[in-house]
């Protein structure tokens, strides 16, 4: 038996590859699925099944792509929802024969009402692994406010209460030593505290994960609803995406591959009312931009960041990229549901500024050159973008929380006629903040070249004068 965890960090989400005697099932799997068709090649398999945890939320699913392509059946636990493909729909403890393993599903209702388990049963008739999808994680299980946003009589605290029952009623009787691959790990929007590992036994969450301690059903609704934020404005549409179906990967991929000069980039951008997203590191991107683009680079959390600050999967965009990403960016938009690029600057954006058109900057200042303005002309407005629980945690003195997270209520604290100095931890959120704003018209945003981390190391900073630990809070 063949059992591989493919782990996708700006994700963090986990597929998993399953084979055994010449037949092989996939778990979860992303959008682009010739990975996994490539696999089963060269190991000689033929893909049987397309294991479905649940409708996901956080990304489209590759499960109707890759049964085309491969021939398998897709598998969802018990649902009553309509679908726009086929599908085999399992009963509660329906067995799935694999090569010489099995499948037991385990029907686990609570993040969603279809969310299932897939208990796999090794040669030897062992309960080895389980995969949890969204039902529990490693340090935490899956929020129960997400299918509410799609069915409407379902509230977060009934959903809780039916992940009580699932996880004490089906999860917890199982032995100690079977092996926990849960969907995703630290990082995900899909829980709240999520261990940065992403496998263990049982045994060991039934000790240390907080959601499988003794308590009642009212305790466990309670503690595992507060605290939790709004979902990303793409959460939605990404589920009735994986419900009702999609465009090819291919066909999103054909679409958005497609290179643009300058001028027919400036004129797509000007006849198709397109988002142009820059994808390039923050600095680059500060130095030099084709005006009204919006920076979210691609070396950090950038299909969630997207999916958070472009709030409609059908907007087109056009593509600003390092030359040799192109394709790599259009994929990873597609993984978040957003199959509308429709071409990019051919040549990057120095082709932009070689063909002389309009180029726009954003100031950016360290903190070295902070603590300089600050010593010449007293206190200036700073922002911080950060979450409000990092400003919470640790924040310089005085300083405004207008997180990034909730852009269109974070302007609102924003001054069109004064000067702020704009900060997050590092300079990645920072940046698109900056830049989204300046495409509304706000030009008087400063960025803070390394973020908060470079304001607590500068020498020049005296830090009990300008941060203000949650000690003192």
């Amino acid at each position: 038996m063949i059992l591989e965890q493919i782990y996708t960090g700006c994700l963090a989400q986990g597929a998993y590859y399953i084979e055994s005697n010449g037949e092989a099932a996939i778990i979860d799997p992303l959008r682009e699925v010739q990975p996994y068709l490539d696999k089963a090649e060269a190991n000689g398999a033929k893909i049987k099944y397309v294991f479905e945890t649940h409708f996901h939320a956080d990304f489209v699913s590759g499960h109707k792509d890759l049964a085309a392509k491969s021939g398998a059946s897709i598998v969802f636990g018990p649902t009553g929802m309509q679908m726009g493909f086929d599908a085999i729909i399992a009963e509660d403890n329906q067995i799935f024969e694999l090569g010489d393993i099995k499948i037991k599903v385990i029907h686990t209702p609570g993040h969603t009402m279809e969310s299932s388990c897939f208990l796999l049963i090794n040669e030897e008739g062992k309960e080895e692994a389980i995969f949890t999808g969204d039902t529990l994680f490693i340090g935490d299980v899956g929020r129960p406010d997400l299918a509410q946003k799609v069915i409407a009589d379902l509230t977060q605290e009934k959903l809780a209460a039916h992940l009580y029952d699932s996880l004490r009623e089906k999860i917890m009787p199982l032995a100690d030593d079977i092996i926990v691959y849960p969907a995703h790990g630290a990082g995900s929007a899909c829980g709240k505290k999520m261990s940065k590992e992403t496998s263990d036994t049982l045994g060991n969450q039934k000790k240390t994960n907080y959601a499988l301690q003794e308590m009642t059903k009212e305790e466990f609704i309670k503690e595992v609803i507060t605290g939790l934020t709004p979902p990303p404005a793409y959460f939605p549409q990404n589920v009735m995406m994986n419900i009702q179906g999609y465009d090819s990967i291919d066909e999103v991929l054909n679409r958005g591959f497609n290179p643009l000069s300058p001028a027919a980039f400036e004129a797509a951008a000007n006849e198709t009312g397109a988002v142009v997203l820059d994808t390039r590191e923050a600095q680059v991107f500060a130095k030099g931009f084709v005006p009204n683009s919006i920076n979210i680079g691609i070396d950090g959390s950038f299909a969630v960041w997207v999916g958070t600050l472009i709030p409609d999967v059908k907007q087109e965009i056009l593509v600003v990229a390092d030359e040799g990403r192109e394709e790599e960016i259009i994929t990873r938009l597609a993984r978040v549901g957003y199959d509308y690029s429709i071409g990019y600057l051919k040549g990057g954006f120095e082709s932009w500024r070689a063909d002389g058109r309009e180029v726009d900057t954003i100031l950016s200042v360290s903190a070295e050159e902070l603590s300089n303005i600050i010593d010449k002309e007293g206190a200036v407005n700073i922002l911080d973008v950060r979450k409000a629980s990092e400003h919470t945690s640790e924040h310089v003195l005085d300083s405004i929380n207008a997180p990034l997270d909730y852009i269109n209520d974070s302007m609102t604290k924003v001054d069109k006629n004064k000067t702020y100095y704009v900060h997050c931890a590092g300079g990645y959120r920072s940046m698109a903040f900056v830049s989204i704003l300046r495409a509304r018209g706000y030009e008087n945003l400063i960025d803070i070249k390394g973020g908060f981390d470079s304001i607590k190391d500068s020498a020049l900073f005296n830090v009990s004068d300008y941060v203000c630990p949650s000690t003192l809070l």
